[in-house]
């Protein structure tokens, strides 16, 4: 049995998906006539209170157009040092955009909206201009952390006063919601653009969905067609959408506990320096500086589990609906049992 803890990416559509996506009524999207995706982007901006939803074959993908919607190249975009769209999207902001990024220095990758009034920049003309403030909710490289929805309010009042854009990076939204007991309404009624991700805690095998006013989307479709991102008969990826989005945002909770209980596993072996602060379904801990990185990997891949290092002793584990209980309690009679000195 493969207990495969590297990434929420790893999961696999399920029976009762795999048959909703062989049910699918499907057309060509390009010409608007694919049923099955309508009826996604229709029942995402809803759920949002937005005027309009794209679907997208990845969060990249839709977090790139909306940082193009947003900005004119040589502006700037106010972001988090952990920042997915800074770190993980390839550069696209400067390749895709022609935008720099400020970074601020949060707390596991969440800042206030005093670090990001001290960080816009002065309108003299030979200091790029800041267009757009970009959160990530919860925050991948900050262990899963959700933010406080108060201070968003904050940084969101500041963007109207100052006249940015505010978008939001909500790959692990669903987690964020199911952790805090928020609820999609509420993101919508403050951010400009938001990104949601169907193939990490929903389970689907591909896509992610963009949503936003009219206005600032009506050129979303044509940014996504220069990306290379247009489909074809892609219902059969949305009706495995409207699947997840009618069955799996609850059982989030599930993965969170689990986490909880692999923290506290972790935080008992005297191998381990630090377990950060879990929120949701993301499991980041360190070993203690005489340990050996490859040496633990190892003694775990013994026994069929596999983790994802981070980087200087640092590691992580993520839950998933396709992380089932009998994987959980093997796991933790792994951390209990082997010697990894």
């Amino acid at each position: 049995m493969k207990i495969d803890l590297r990434s929420d990416t790893v999961t696999k559509p399920s029976a009762q998906m795999l048959d909703a996506m062989m049910q699918a009524t499907v057309g060509d999207d390009v010409f608007g006539e694919d049923e099955t995706i309508n009826l996604l982007e229709q029942k995402v901006a809803r759920m949002f209170g937005k005027d309009k939803a794209l679907f997208f074959p990845s969060g990249t993908m839709a977090n790139q157009t909306a940082i193009k919607l947003h900005t004119q190249p040589g502006n700037q975009v106010i972001c988090d040092a952990y920042a997915h769209i800074y770190n993980y999207e390839s550069g696209g902001v400067a390749f895709n955009s022609g935008v720099s990024c400020k970074l601020l220095d949060g707390n596991n990758g969440r800042f206030t909206a005093k670090q990001v009034e001290a960080a816009i920049n002065p309108t003299d003309y030979w200091y790029a201009e800041t267009r757009l403030v970009a959160l990530e909710n919860t925050t991948n490289k900050g262990g899963g952390a959700c933010w406080d929805f108060s201070e968003i309010e904050k940084i969101k009042n500041l963007c109207i006063d100052k006249n940015l854009g505010l978008h939001l990076d909500g790959a692990r939204l669903w987690n964020a919601l199911v952790a805090k007991n928020e609820t999609t309404q509420q993101y919508g009624a403050v951010f400009n653009t938001i990104s949601v991700c169907l193939s990490k805690g929903l389970g689907c095998p591909v896509g992610s969905v963009l949503v936003g006013d009219a206005t600032i989307m009506k050129n979303a479709q044509r940014i996504r067609k220069v990306f290379g991102g247009n489909l074809r008969q892609a219902g059969y990826l949305a009706a495995a959408g409207i699947y997840a989005l009618d069955n799996n945002i609850a059982r989030l909770a599930n993965d969170h506990k689990k986490a909880i209980e692999i923290g506290n596993a972790l935080n008992s072996l005297p191998i381990i320096k630090v377990v950060e602060p879990i929120e949701t379904n993301i499991v980041i801990f360190e070993l203690n500086p005489d340990v050996n990185e490859t040496h633990f990997i190892n003694k775990l891949t013994e026994n069929n589990i596999h983790i994802i290092s981070m980087g200087s002793n640092k590691l992580r584990m993520v839950t998933h609906l396709n992380y089932t209980n009998d994987m959980h309690e093997i796991l933790l009679r792994v951390l209990k049992n082997t010697n990894f000195n």
